[in-house]
């Protein structure tokens, strides 16, 4: 994984904490949603489907960063919607960035020619820009023509003012082997993003396009014939080897939402990112009064299809640092 040094430091040094202090349960990310409001309409994308006067809310940056206090997360993601939709997005980053969580900003990267002068480079922030593909398929994901193009320059923007630029990319039913391999040499060497990461496509209730979702055996022959190309290790993932191992179902792991949990204007999100099972309003209330065991791949439908990385990342994760095998591992990618 191609983690910063002082930032895995930082966090394996947070874990080990958690574990003297003998807690089962804790976060390493949360997702924050400041909105849900978006300026694109992606066909894989439920967040959208809110009624009107949901969609106009903005959370206030107090609220916010009391949230992020309280759980104690030293990584934040902040996500929406489009977070450079909300008025205060520079305030609500300088704020997190002065308390030292790493932030990452996920953005469709439209607006940021406008919001980029409130921003500063810091070794606790980096731009998350979601790029699903090469031009046409990207394109054709956020169903807008031109997005893909303004992305880009966007990107090459906050590169040569010094800011660290990651991407997420998301994977359906109609990549394949050649256009995923494409994508991720695209980002890896001619963009030259500083960290990559990919899931598939979680099958949202909601969203406009119910018929692009990967299933679990889908997921797994699709990395496994991109991975099979020699390109891996080469590539600058933001992922632990054992996350990479599970895309291609070398190894197989239960879910620990509670890990990076989500936080929106609603409250904490039972159970994950991608469920709504109800709010609550601390995150202690949503650890101790969700029956977790109620969730995951053979114990709830929903969940039967989902490899996303805010579910099974963090079990790679406390995996990695419990073995000094796959910690060597994830060092020698890294």
């Amino acid at each position: 994984m191609s983690m910063p040094l002082r930032q895995a430091i930082r966090v394996a040094g947070y874990i080990l904490g958690q574990r003297l202090r003998r807690r089962a349960k804790y976060p390493l990310l949360v997702e924050l949603e400041p909105l849900f409001a978006c300026n694109l309409k992606c066909a894989g994308c439920g967040k959208i489907q809110q009624p009107a006067e949901v969609l106009k809310q903005r959370m206030p940056v107090d609220q916010a960063i009391a949230a992020i206090e309280e759980c104690g997360a030293p990584m934040v993601s902040i996500a929406g919607g489009e977070p450079l939709m909300h008025p205060q997005i520079g305030e609500l980053v300088r704020e997190l960035v002065a308390r030292k969580k790493y932030v990452f900003l996920c953005t469709n990267a439209l607006l940021i020619p406008k919001k980029l002068d409130e921003f500063e480079p810091s070794r606790y922030f980096a731009w998350t820009v979601h790029i699903d593909g090469l031009r046409e398929r990207h394109d054709a994901s956020v169903c807008k023509e031109g997005v893909f193009d303004d992305a880009v320059a966007a990107v090459r923007e906050c590169q040569r003012r010094g800011f660290r630029v990651t991407t997420n990319t998301t994977f359906f039913n109609s990549d394949s082997p050649q256009s995923v391999i494409e994508v991720l040499d695209y980002l890896n060497d001619d963009l030259q993003v500083d960290e990559i990461m990919i899931s598939p496509g979680y099958a949202y209730a909601k969203a406009p396009d119910q018929d692009g979702f990967l299933g679990v055996e889908q997921t797994r022959r699709l990395f496994h014939e991109v991975f099979a190309r020699g390109n891996r290790r080469r590539w600058r993932f933001n992922h632990t080897p054992l996350f990479l191992d599970f895309l291609e179902g070398k190894v197989d792991f239960p879910c620990t939402a509670w890990a990076i949990p989500s936080y929106s204007t609603f409250g904490w999100q039972r159970p994950c990112y991608l469920m709504a099972d109800g709010y609550a309003g601390t995150y202690r209330e949503l650890i101790d009064d969700t029956d977790w065991s109620r969730y995951g791949r053979g114990h709830d439908p929903r969940c039967d299809n989902c490899m996303a990385h805010c579910g099974y990342e963090p079990t790679a994760v406390f995996a990695t640092l419990g073995s000094l095998h796959q910690s060597l591992r994830a060092l020698r990618h890294s």
